[in-house]
């Protein structure tokens, strides 16, 4: 199963894709698409906001029809105290959507408290932290931004999801806790080896 992960933004949005097979997750790409370019500056945001919703709704066609992901996992919607920021983060949201829509993925949606949870274990860790448990898990990657990060988390985060398909068929240790993090995950290979 192919999963693209989606960092919705109105400046700069990012994707990751990965691909699960069996009990494996393989980086394909992952990526950052600028939408507020050097042309934009000197015009006032609400101008330029068609131009930058119709280039997501290009550029992130091409990247599912590049990839052909069967679901995507999108950042779901946080409160934020700036109410101009949270419309423009809501109508960057609604493109992906449409373009998931339009391309008949499955869509799911994650907060990040909970894609935080399940790829290191806290629902407070820090991008740095989270950063690193993707590093841990599937190899150094160069991140060209935090969103590009961001968003393979949450394809990760689908990809160790129950919601995937059926159960997640990652082994993780049993313990008291249920839990399918990336955090376990990596610790039970980790004792494997030793």
């Amino acid at each position: 199963m192919r999963i693209l992960g989606i960092d919705p933004g109105s400046r700069l949005l990012g994707y990751g894709c990965i691909e699960r097979l069996g009990s494996s997750l393989s980086v394909l790409e992952h990526g950052t698409i600028r939408l507020f370019h050097k042309e934009y500056r000197d015009i006032p945001v609400d101008e330029t906001t068609p131009s930058r919703l119709k280039e997501i709704y290009q550029e992130l066609t091409q990247v599912i029809q590049r990839f052909k992901p069967q679901a995507i996992a999108v950042e779901k919607v946080f409160f934020a105290k700036n109410a101009m920021s949270a419309l423009k983060l809501g109508q960057a949201r609604g493109v992906v959507l449409l373009c998931g829509a339009m391309n008949d993925l499955e869509i799911y949606e994650y907060s990040v408290t909970e894609v935080k949870s399940i790829i290191t274990g806290h629902g407070r860790a820090d991008k740095e932290q989270v950063s690193k448990m993707l590093q841990l898990f599937l190899g150094k990657q160069a991140f060209a931004t935090a969103d590009a990060s961001d968003a393979l988390a949450l394809a990760v985060a689908h990809g160790l999801s129950p919601l995937s398909s059926g159960k997640p068929n990652l082994k993780a240790p049993k313990g008291p806790s249920s839990r399918h993090t990336l955090k376990d995950i990596f610790a039970a290979k980790v004792v494997k080896k030793a």
